[in-house]
Formats: structure tokens, sequence, C-alpha cells
């Protein structure tokens, strides 16, 4: 893999700075997008160094603290559009995140992978952060479309199903577009590391199909878990 040196890295900062110059000059405020952008670059420089380490340890607890604490973070994110008792909901989008995560994240390493260690760092983390991520984003859109369905006065059932469709909606469009659209990030760095595209691809059907389940399993739970007066 070509190391990218710090001065060509700053160019794919361009289309960024054009994105926030028209921002600014549609009146829309860029404080917030300058506010994403510098928090991802503190993110990942600090996660670089800290993945160094945690994929050099031997000690499954290191792997295992990891995974709670992206659990934690993940199922708080996804109610932060969500009007209402943040808090009390909190337990259902956890729940519900750790189900379809959790579950999905053992088939794959234990199951498809048979990781040698179980713990393996370097698969077992990447994996479960899109894992994690995929089920945060479905719960976010269920959460959001479900409290708007009852705010409108639909009754639960109906409101829980087109809670799930939406949930659904990113996962099912990339599986539509996957190979003919776009190739997903594993399967580009694969191919770019020397990977042959058979292979790549293999990889590639199992992280979708990895994705898609926990997006499912992880928005229905929190949807089944939900009442009517749960986002009130």
């Amino acid at each position: 893999m070509q190391e990218i040196p710090y001065a060509n890295l700053a160019l794919s900062f361009l289309p960024v700075a054009v994105v926030v110059a028209i921002v600014y000059r549609w009146s829309l405020g860029g404080g917030n997008s300058l506010y994403a952008l510098g928090r991802m670059l503190v993110q990942l420089l600090a996660i670089g160094y800290v993945l160094t380490y945690i994929f050099q340890t031997d000690r499954p607890n290191v792997v295992l603290g990891v995974l709670t604490a992206m659990l934690l973070i993940a199922s708080w994110i996804a109610l932060g559009h969500v009007k209402g008792n943040r808090v009390a909901n909190y337990g259902k989008a956890l729940g519900a995140i750790t189900v379809g995560g959790t579950t999905t994240l053992v088939l794959i390493t234990q199951g498809v992978l048979q990781l040698e260690p179980w713990f393996r760092p370097s698969f077992m983390i990447p994996l479960a952060g899109m894992i994690f991520a995929g089920a945060m984003n479905s719960v976010s859109l269920a959460a959001e479309r479900l409290q708007a369905e009852l705010e409108r006065g639909g009754d639960y059932p109906d409101a829980r199903r087109i809670a799930l469709r939406a949930a659904l909606i990113p996962i099912t469009n990339s599986l539509f577009a996957v190979g003919l659209v776009s190739l997903p990030g594993m399967m580009t760095g694969q191919i770019l590391s020397g990977v042959e595209p058979l292979i790549a691809a293999r990889y590639q059907i199992m992280v979708m199909c990895m994705l898609f389940g926990s997006a499912g399993i992880s928005a229905a739970c929190f949807l089944i878990w939900m009442r009517p007066t749960a986002l009130e």
C-alpha cells in the first residue's frame, strides 16, 4: 500500500474547502461543517495511534473493553436526532445495537472467518466498527421515523412498519449499487493492497450481508421494544 505524504494528503481538502465556501455563500453557516471536519481529523489521528497499540495486544480484555465502549457510544449517538427523553430510550437503543451487532459480529468472526485467536484485534475492531456503525444508523433512522409517524397521528403498527422500511433504505440502496455504481471500502482497499478481485469480492459479500443483517435486526429490536408513549 502506497504511503500518502502529508503534503499530498492536504490536496484532498480542496473539494472540502469548496463545499464550505458554498455553505457560507448560501448563508447556511459553515460552523457545523468546520466543527465536524475538525473532529474527524482529531479522531482519526488519535485512533491511528490507539489502534497501533490495540492491534499489537494479546489481551482479550482490552479488545472487549474497546467493543463495549463502541457499543455505549454508538447507542448514545443513535438517539441524537430524536426529540424527547434521550436517557429513557438509551437502554432500548443499547439493547438493540447489542443484539443486532454482537450476534452478527460473533457469527462473522467465529463462524465465517474463524479467527485465531478468537479476539484477533486487527480483524475484530474494524469489523465491529462497521457493524456497530451500520446498526447505529439504522436505529437512528428508525427512531426518528417512528416518532414522526406517531406525531402525525399514525397507529403504532403502521408507524413501526414505515420506520423499519426507512431504516433499511441506505443499506438496501448500497446492495443495489455495489459492484455497479461503487466498489465499497473493504473491496477497494484490498484491491489496492494487491488482493485478487475475486477474493476481495468474497469479503465484500460477507460485509454487505453483515451490514444488512445487523442493521435490520437492530432496527427491528428497537422498534419492537418501543411503545407509542416511549418517545414523548
